[in-house]
C-alpha cells in the first residue's frame, strides 16, 4: 500500500492558491488530466495538504464512513458572510441541533404554500421589462431570487425595513462578483478595517447595518408571535429542541444570513444557466414548453415539481456547470486508506463535484447539454450530488429545485425569450461559487397580453 500523500502539483503553494481563486476550473481540469481521480494540493498554505477526489466510490467513502467526519472549522472562509454560529460552522451535536430546528421550515407541504409567492415574484420582476428589452439574466434572476429569500425566509414583504434590506444585501453580494472583489475571503489577511471606504471597513459596515435591521425584525417577531405566519423567520422563532430551548436572537440572525448566501446566489445562478441552456438549444426549448402545456387545468404547484423533462433540464444544467464545485471538507479521524493511499490523520479531503460531473464513464459527452441522460438513467448521490451530501447536504435543496422548477415554468409559459450570446458562456468565479461570465445576454421578445400562472397553485404564504 502506498504510504504517501496523493501526487501534488510542484508549483510554490502560493501560486497554486492564486491559480485555483483566479480559474478554478482550468485548475481542476489540468490537475485531473495530469494526477486523475485523486490529488493533492496546498491551495491554503504549504504546511496543508488537501486531498481532492472525483472517484464516486471515493466520495462516497468521505461522505459515509464513520472516520471522517465534517468539521465546521474548514468553512471558516464564510464566517465573515454568516457568524459563528451558522449551521456551516456546528459540529457534532450542535450541528444536529440546529439542523433538527431548520428542517421543518424545508418539509413538503411548506414548499406548496411558498408556490404562488414564487410564481408571482417572476411575474412582477419579469413584468418590468419591455417589449424587445436587452437584459442580463442573471441579474433578473438574482432580484427574483432575493426577493423570494426576503418574502418566503425572512417574511420581510413591504417598508422601509423591506427596502433598506433589499438594497443592502444586494449591495453586500456584490462582494462575489470577481474573485479580486472576494479575495478578502481567501487572504486573511486582507480583513483590514481601515475605514469605510476601504473595502474590509466598507463591508464591516453593510453588514453591521444588516444586523440592525435583522435584530429589529427578530425582536418585534418575538414580541408579537402571529401563528399564522409560515415564513421561515416566524417558523424558526417557533421551533424548540429536545430540551425545549429556542434559538438565540444570534442563531436566528447567522442562519438567516447563511440561508441568504446559500441559497440566493446559487439559486440565481442555476435559474441563469438553465435559462442559456433552454434557449440556445430550441429542441430542448420546444419540448419543455409541450411538457408544461400538457399540464391538467387543476394541476398544483407540486405536478410542475415533479415534472420529468423539466427535471432533467434543472438536473443537467446542475450538472454541467455546478454551482458549488466542492463538497464540504472531511477529515478522517485516524489513519486511512483512501484509493490506495494511507492518509495520516486529520487530512483534509473534498469531493469534486465538478470533475465528477464531467467524468466520460459517467457523462458521455459531458460537455454536451443533453438532459435525455437523466431521464435514461438514474444516478447515485455520489456521482451526482449538486447540493454536496452526506451530514452536510444542502438544507435547503428542497427550496432551491421547487423555486428553480416554478419560475422557469412561469417564464416560458409567459414570455418569448431570444438569446444574445453569440458564442459559447464560459463559468468564472463568483465567491466561493461558479456562475456565467457576462450574466448572459437575452432580450425579452414578447409578453403575453394576459399572464397565466403555470397551475393554480394552492395555498399562500
Amino acid at each position: 500500500m502506498n504510504t504517501q500523500l496523493p501526487p501534488a502539483s510542484p508549483r510554490p503553494a502560493f501560486q497554486e492558491k492564486v491559480y485555483w481563486i483566479a480559474d478554478p476550473l482550468n485548475y481542476m481540469d489540468t490537475h485531473a488530466q495530469e494526477y486523475g481521480d485523486i490529488f493533492t494540493n496546498y491551495i491554503l498554505g504549504a504546511k496543508t495538504p488537501w486531498v481532492f477526489v472525483s472517484h464516486p466510490q471515493a466520495i462516497q467513502q468521505i461522505l459515509t464512513d464513520d472516520v471522517f467526519e465534517a468539521p465546521g472549522s474548514f468553512n471558516k472562509i464564510l464566517e465573515p458572510l454568516t457568524g459563528d454560529n451558522s449551521i456551516l460552522m456546528l459540529d457534532g451535536d450542535r450541528h444536529k441541533r440546529e439542523r433538527k430546528l431548520l428542517m421543518p421550515s424545508f418539509h413538503g407541504e411548506r414548499m406548496r404554500e411558498y408556490g404562488e409567492l414564487i410564481t408571482d415574484i417572476t411575474q412582477k420582476v419579469m413584468g418590468k421589462l419591455s417589449e424587445k428589452q436587452d437584459f442580463i439574466a442573471r441579474e433578473i434572476m438574482q432580484e427574483i431570487s432575493l426577493d423570494v429569500i426576503l418574502k418566503v425566509v425572512f417574511g420581510v414583504y413591504t417598508g422601509e425595513r423591506y427596502s433598506q434590506l433589499k438594497r443592502l444585501l444586494a449591495a453586500m453580494l456584490d462582494i462575489g462578483k470577481s474573485p479580486l472583489t472576494s479575495s478578502f475571503l481567501f487572504f486573511p489577511i486582507l480583513q483590514q478595517n481601515l475605514g469605510s471606504w476601504s473595502p474590509w471597513g466598507y463591508f464591516l459596515k453593510q453588514r453591521q447595518q444588516i444586523d440592525d435591521l435583522l435584530y429589529m425584525e427578530i425582536r418585534e417577531r418575538r414580541e408579537n408571535p402571529d401563528k399564522s405566519r409560515q415564513d421561515m423567520l416566524s417558523l424558526m422563532i417557533a421551533a424548540r429542541d429536545e430540551a425545549g430551548n429556542p434559538m438565540t436572537d444570534q442563531e436566528l440572525r447567522d442562519e438567516l444570513l447563511t440561508l441568504l448566501f446559500a441559497g440566493h446566489e446559487t439559486t440565481a445562478t442555476a435559474m441563469s444557466w438553465a435559462l442559456y441552456w433552454i434557449y440556445r438549444q430550441p429542441e430542448v426549448h420546444k419540448k419543455l414548453i409541450q411538457e408544461l402545456k400538457s399540464l391538467p387545468a387543476n394541476a398544483e404547484s407540486m405536478d410542475i415539481f415533479r415534472l420529468p423533462y423539466l427535471t432533467a433540464v434543472c438536473q443537467e444544467t446542475l450538472r454541467i456547470y455546478p454551482v458549488g464545485m466542492l463538497t464540504f471538507a472531511r477529515s478522517n479521524k485516524e489513519s486511512v486508506d483512501l484509493m490506495g493511499y494511507q492518509l495520516p490523520p486529520k487530512t483534509p479531503v473534498v469531493g469534486c463535484i465538478y470533475l465528477t460531473h464531467r467524468r466520460e464513464d459517467l457523462y458521455p459527452q459531458a460537455e454536451q447539454f443533453k438532459p435525455e441522460r437523466f431521464l435514461e438513467r438514474k444516478f447515485s448521490p455520489y456521482e451526482f450530488l449538486p447540493f454536496g451530501g452526506g451530514s452536510r447536504l444542502c438544507i435547503g435543496m428542497a427550496l432551491a429545485q421547487y423555486e428553480m422548477k416554478l419560475v422557469l415554468a412561469t417564464i416560458l409559459l409567459n414570455y418569448q425569450l431570444n438569446l444574445l450570446e453569440k458564442q459559447s458562456v464560459k463559468a468564472v468565479r463568483r465567491g466561493v461559487t461558479l456562475a456565467p461570465k457576462g450574466g448572459i445576454k437575452m432580450q425579452l421578445l414578447k409578453q403575453l397580453s394576459q399572464p397565466q400562472k403555470p397551475v393554480e397553485l394552492v395555498g399562500k404564504i
